[in-house]
């Protein structure tokens, strides 16, 4: 019985370290760009108000990428160029955060800094910031 106690503590313990690791490997920064969050970036193409962070980047780099409108302080990135990998921001941004001043900016404007954490060229999570 404490021989198979200590096994399962051992195989816990050596799957903890596992996904620790992966985890550290999955938090490493591949990149950065700045956006400036414009009143094009605000609103969907119905007009409607957009007011989750997500969806606010989201028209923002469809806006630069697709539509080519952009604003000072918009930088071009690696990452979100194709409508499916923005369709991924949602989930990013939910693996990530949104500082609160950047929050505010994504709902009515200003520069806001997009750090993109991944593996291999591959995004797993952004955290947006003010610079």
């Amino acid at each position: 019985m404490r021989y198979r106690i200590q096994l399962l503590k051992t195989a816990a313990l050596a799957l903890g370290m596992a996904l620790a690791s992966q985890t550290a490997v999955a938090q490493e920064q591949i990149g950065a760009f700045t956006v400036f969050i414009g009143k094009s970036d605000l609103t969907d193409e119905k007009g409607a108000a957009l007011s989750e962070p997500w969806k606010v980047l989201r028209r923002d780099r469809a806006n630069y990428h697709r539509f080519g409108v952009s604003q000072s302080g918009d930088q071009w990135d690696p990452y979100f160029g194709s409508s499916q990998s923005r369709k991924s921001l949602q989930a990013l941004v939910a693996r990530g955060n949104v500082d609160p001043k950047a929050a505010k900016r994504l709902r009515s404007g200003g520069i806001i800094l997009v750090h993109v954490f991944g593996q291999g060229g591959t995004p797993t999570a952004i955290k947006i910031s003010v610079p």
